[in-house]
């Protein structure tokens, strides 16, 4: 008997961070959802293979700052980004499969932009800036990206939102600048664009 697999399950708004971190943690792929929320009061757990789990506005935690200057020397904040839903990815010119969902991403960019979507790159783990330089031109990638050799912007965040030794790894920040939902592992533009649209159909 074939399994069916549902898209969303609720997570209450009184579960907190903890209940929302641990279905990041695992990777949630639900077939049932869990117990009812008021409207507007429940965070949504995407079913998809890479489970990522949207949280209640009152459980998001504020990103960290994260400033500097981008792989082209360009002057890059994620809070300049306010006001925009930001898609936070975590890449690496070493990693496989960063390769594989690089076109996905670059495609998304483009297609979310004028719904208010921005995209922007920590690149982790790469001591020669020729590499993923490199990466971003075998993808054309025309979102920015932070250098992190050392993984210290990685250290700024949650553990349980955003494990360092995790790569590839994706946040969807909302437009007040707080952690909406993470997604381990590649992702896909098809496993994103539901999550996306989530957020940017909130409320700012």
């Amino acid at each position: 008997m074939r399994r069916t697999v549902r898209r969303y399950a609720l997570v209450p708004a009184g579960a907190g961070l903890a209940v929302a971190a641990a279905l990041v943690l695992a990777g949630l792929a639900t077939d049932r959802g869990g117990p009812g929320a008021p409207d507007g009061q429940a965070g949504t757990a995407v079913g998809t293979s890479a489970g990522a789990t949207v949280m209640a506005p009152g459980s998001r935690p504020e990103a960290p700052v994260l400033t500097g200057d981008d792989l082209d020397g360009n002057a890059v904040s994620l809070a300049g980004l306010r006001g925009h839903v930001v898609v936070l990815n975590v890449w690496g010119s070493w990693c496989g499969p960063c390769r594989a969902e690089a076109d996905d991403l670059e495609r998304l960019s483009r297609r979310t932009r004028a719904e208010g979507v921005r995209f922007l790159g920590i690149n982790t783990r790469d001591r020669d800036p020729a590499a993923a330089r490199s990466f971003v031109r075998a993808h054309a990638l025309s979102f920015p990206s932070l250098p992190d050799p050392s993984g210290e912007l990685l250290l700024r965040f949650p553990p349980a939102l955003l494990n360092p030794q995790a790569v590839p790894a994706t946040l969807v920040i909302d437009r007040r600048g707080r952690i909406a939902a993470g997604i381990g592992g590649a992702v896909t533009e098809e496993q994103l664009r539901p999550v996306l649209a989530h957020v940017a159909q909130e409320g700012s």
